[in-house]
């Protein structure tokens, strides 16, 4: 299975990763396909995401993908974050092999979850 070295550099050396006490928003996905598990905790300010933490039980993909979801979404606003795409994750990765696309996927819809969590709890909303 062939990886991008971008993908093996987010795998080496991941970003933002941890939890995050106050967060304004959780998220939790997993997949049964590959047994992946991911918890997303962000943190908003202004609706910009000030900063997003995360936690994966998972392969290399899920890992890097997760690094680079977060790389790519914060300072973002609520709204700009939320649209941001599987294919987005994956492409800023340089690609992912077709058996471990799905794990992009579960970086993306954490991300959402979590911002879910955010605008149902949050009173300005």
């Amino acid at each position: 299975m062939e990886y991008t070295d971008k993908v093996i550099e987010h795998f080496s050396n991941p970003r933002n990763v941890g939890e995050i006490p106050d967060a304004d928003g959780v998220g939790t996905i997993g997949s049964e396909e590959c047994g992946d598990m991911i918890r997303v905790w962000v943190k908003v300010n202004g609706e910009h995401l000030a900063d997003i933490k995360y936690k994966v039980f998972g392969c290399p993909a899920a890992i890097a993908s997760c690094s680079m979801m977060t790389e790519l979404a914060i300072g973002k606003h609520v709204d700009e974050a939320w649209n941001l795409t599987d294919d987005q994750v994956a492409e800023a990765l340089g690609g992912l092999p077709a058996r471990k696309y799905h794990c992009s996927n579960l970086a993306a819809s954490a991300l959402h979850k979590a911002i879910m969590n955010y605008v149902f709890k949050s009173p300005d909303h």
